[in-house]
């Protein structure tokens, strides 16, 4: 790299030097030890995609080679027909077979300072293989399916690949949700059995996952039984014939569980992600497809090599956690780190300490918490060696620029490519990246699809653009896509594939430049992305009217410098309830209730009146301008019906409805 694009001297710098136009090259000895270095790959995936992921899917094990790659029924597609395989097998089995059990998979840390625990692949592959017995003791057979409502410990890695290796279906739900966001998942998937834990910590709180559990199973009789881990000794209500305590069924177990064959295209998990009904999509997942794209996609992209100490700080609540901690770097062999908590606790320096104890070298986390490292201050990063980080990667939200450069800078010291990756829990696999030994850098662009994708950015009637602004699109089918949404075969087509026709709507806006590099812009339907996660404007007002004090409501994304956006509710109230900070706190436990803390609206704008076009549609871009104080300045209230019928009459005649 030469010293003008070295970008960044000092914070006071940082705005003033970000342009779009800069480039980064791959560092020369990275890009000379990189796996992949030759541009040709994308020509090769282009001209034989099904060759080009056959050949990918070859590198798993399968117990039949299937008969066909792909049937391709717009909009469902089959991948390897025919073929038969395990993905717990391929996680665990045939790395220990490759005399790889010793390696460590997994280097744990809690919350609680001091706290940590490694577990190497024959720890993993025995802990596995008895919980599998466990749930096959509990009357779970292949097909049915169980939640699992956890903190990020190891057991939670064990329950998602015991229940693969039997061939139940899991759903994992955030630890951070609410009683009730549980309730509905459990429901809709029909959850035979629930793994949960005493509790888990966050920013020094211990948060009762049991006693959240209980309130629920009480009303979700699909589930038969409770299995519980004791994970911080917190006193909880164990219900004779339906708990059991993890540790004492796991002291009994066998171990050794046959790994269930399973074929391609078995649903292997259901994930709920938000829309804009208020009702969460079950997506599915199925087996072969899905380890073929997290298994590429994990080595391209992180140019993962056989030393590598690899952290994604997602969740396994969220499918970055799935895709990018359980099923593709253990696919590939890889030595991880799992951490439990929070990044500012019990200091903000908690991930640079970790990985300077663990010498990380690939880090991959969100936007979100790059901008709450930049607010904290480079005294934190400088206090800690982070010179065993080769690669970062950023994931669930467009990046900034001036994000993106102080990452380079402070984190990275200007020697680590950074991978900004675009992809949803729908896709499955990372979709948009750069290859980090191999494609020049733009701060803020995913720059291109990586090979066997096709992307493309359309007009809304569904015309290329070569440059400029417009809908993202994948237009051709690609392994690791969702195969429906569960027990609702006309909500897939709607939601994904109404737009144009054969073609994938994931809704997000996007533009392209002179380069043919991707800018992504964010969701362009009612989804708000908080902290990268997606929550539905709908499930958030559903939460709000179902308050007895509430009228009506309707919530809008606005600009948060932290979380990217936040959250902001208008709320009628009914006649006789008065508006103040007292009804604001109230309404807000209440979504937090109702969704988890991850639903509650930073602000809450009680109103007399909703501004609504004349086909009754709710005027949500004067809303977001009102909430960002662009039309009427800093306001708490908009009591007067007056006041809101003038906005709205001034938007109409302005043409910006």
């Amino acid at each position: 790299m030469t010293p003008e694009e070295i970008p960044l001297k000092s914070d006071a710098t940082v705005s003033a030097l970000l342009e779009e136009n800069r480039i980064f090259h791959p560092p020369y000895d990275f890009k000379a030890k990189a796996f992949i270095k030759d541009a040709s790959i994308y020509e090769r995936a282009r001209q034989d995609p099904q060759g080009f992921w056959a050949e990918w899917a070859g590198k798993l094990e399968w117990f039949k080679k299937w008969d066909k790659v792909l049937e391709w029924d717009v909009p469902y597609s089959k991948w390897f027909i025919g073929g038969k395989l395990n993905a717990s097998y391929n996680c665990l089995d045939r790395h220990i077979k490759a005399g790889l059990g010793g390696k460590k998979a997994i280097i744990w840390e809690g919350e609680p300072e001091g706290e940590q625990k490694v577990l190497t692949y024959n720890e993993m592959y025995l802990a596995v293989n008895k919980l599998a017995n466990v749930i096959k003791s509990l009357g779970v057979v292949k097909g049915d399916r169980v939640a699992i409502y956890m903190p990020m410990i190891p057991e939670a890695v064990v329950a998602m690949q015991a229940c693969a290796r039997v061939g139940a279906i899991h759903t994992v739900v955030f630890g951070g949700f609410s009683a009730e966001a549980l309730k509905d998942r459990i429901l809709d998937a029909q959850a035979k059995l629930l793994i949960t834990a005493d509790g888990g910590y966050r920013r020094g709180k211990l948060i009762p996952l049991k006693d959240i559990s209980d309130e629920v199973v009480s009303q979700c009789p699909c589930v038969v039984h409770v299995l519980v881990v004791n994970r911080a000794g917190h006193p909880v209500n164990m219900q004779s014939g339906r708990d059991y305590w993890y540790h004492d069924l796991m002291e009994k177990a066998k171990v050794y569980c046959p790994p269930e064959p399973m074929d391609a295209e078995d649903i292997l998990y259901i994930l709920y992600t938000s829309g804009t009904t208020g009702k969460p999509k079950g997506i599915i997942h199925t087996t072969g497809g899905y380890m073929t794209g997290v298994a590429a996609t994990t080595q391209w992209v992180f140019d993962l090599r056989a030393d590598d100490i690899f952290w994604c700080t997602a969740d396994i609540g969220w499918v970055t956690g799935h895709s990018y901690i359980v099923y593709g770097p253990m696919a590939n062999g890889a030595t991880q780190i799992m951490y439990e908590g929070s990044p500012d606790y019990p200091q903000r320096d908690r991930f640079w300490r970790i990985i300077e104890r663990h010498r990380a070298t690939i880090l991959y986390t969100a936007p979100t918490a790059i901008r709450s490292f930049m607010k904290w201050g480079t005294q934190w990063p400088e206090q800690c060696d982070l010179s065993s980080l080769r690669l970062l990667g950023s994931v669930g939200e467009p990046i900034n620029p001036e994000a993106w450069i102080w990452y380079y800078h402070y984190i990275g010291k200007e020697k680590c490519p950074i991978v900004d990756t675009w992809w949803q829990t729908e896709t499955g696999c990372i979709l948009i990246s750069p290859l980090p030994g191999l494609t020049p850098l733009k701060p803020g662009s995913a720059t291109r699809a990586l090979p066997g994708i096709e992307a493309a950015v359309l007009s809304e009637d569904g015309k290329n653009i070569e440059r400029g602004g417009g809908y993202l699109a994948i237009t051709t089918p690609w392994p690791a896509m969702l195969r429906g949404i569960y027990g609702d075969a006309d909500r897939y087509k709607e939601t994904y594939w109404t737009k144009w026709k054969g073609t994938y709507f994931p809704g997000d806006g996007a533009k392209k430049d002179a380069d043919g590099y991707l800018w992504l812009l964010g969701r362009v339907d009612d989804v708000i992305k908080v902290s990268g996660h997606r929550i539905g404007t709908m499930e958030v007002e559903s939460a709000l009217v179902d308050h007895p004090q509430v009228a009506e409501a309707a919530v809008v994304g606005i600009s948060d410098e932290i979380k990217g956006q936040e959250i902001a509710a208008f709320v009628i109230l009914k006649e006789g309830n008065p508006p103040g900070p007292e009804a604001e706190d109230m309404l807000k436990k209440h979504v937090v209730h109702k969704i988890g803390a991850i639903g509650r609206p930073k602000t809450i704008i009680f109103t007399a009146e909703l501004p609504k076009t004349r086909s009754g549609k709710i005027m949500r871009r004067l809303l977001r301008d009102i909430a960002e104080g662009r039309a009427l300045g800093d306001v708490t209230t908009l009591a007067d019906a007056h006041v809101v019928e003038t906005l709205k009459q001034k938007y109409e005649s302005e043409g910006q409805t």
